[in-house]
């Protein structure tokens, strides 16, 4: 079981009217990353924000952002994320037809290299891919929609990612995007996670705080 995990709230929950001071509630709490979700209303149904809000985020806090593309033709894009402030980009293998480039892309603008599959894309491609990635990102939710429910069998492929990264000694994180609450984080961590994004887990009347306070609880 992996027992130490990171915590990377989502602000596609937050809200975005008063953005810097929900970054600096997620500071002040203990989050280790923030996840930024930028969606281009085709890969995905919603379209939400560009490099300009990763620029403020970036002003506001001085936390790591996990910027995920879920847009189509990412490598159009990669540099200006990462010039924006960036410190991870994370792609969608079924996003871009030429894979190997463009995690190159990534590796080449200075970042962290993520590679994100979809709940029904078979895992080969990370296989393939492992050894060009910083963080594998497996989701557990169709994307596009904050507040979904976890996709149960993600648990199984979050294990056969954890098996290959130790078989081949490799120093890959996993990341689960998706439906992580406080009834399921433990089983996720205990799975092989060890990056996990929350949205509506952190964002709610519950309060930030207390909300970080109980998803680490719950893995303890």
């Amino acid at each position: 079981m992996n027992k130490s995990f990171k915590l990377a709230p989502s602000i596609l929950s937050a809200d975005f009217a008063n953005l810097g001071a929900e970054l600096h509630k997620i500071e002040v709490a203990g989050a280790d990353l923030v996840h930024v979700d930028v969606m281009d209303g085709s890969f995905v149904p919603n379209i939400s924000i560009g490099p300009l809000v990763v620029k403020a985020c970036k002003r506001s806090t001085v936390l790591p952002l996990d910027v995920h593309l879920m847009i189509v033709e990412p490598e159009k894009y990669i540099a200006g994320f990462a010039e924006a402030g960036a410190n991870f980009i994370t792609i969608h293998a079924e996003a871009t037809l030429h894979l190997h480039r463009t995690l190159q892309l990534i590796k080449d603008s200075g970042v962290g290299v993520g590679l994100a599959v979809n709940p029904l894309t078979p895992l080969n491609v990370i296989l393939e891919a492992l050894p060009y990635l910083d963080t594998v990102l497996i989701m557990s939710v169709n994307p596009g929609f904050g507040g979904q429910k976890f996709i149960k069998p993600s648990l199984g492929r979050i294990e056969t990612v954890a098996n290959w990264i130790a078989d081949l000694d490799l120093a890959c994180e996993i990341e689960v995007d998706g439906g992580v609450k406080v009834n399921n984080i433990k089983e996720i961590v205990s799975a092989g996670a060890n990056i996990l994004v929350a949205g509506s887990a952190v964002f709610n009347d519950n309060g930030v705080e207390n909300n970080i306070k109980d998803l680490r609880a719950a893995v303890a």
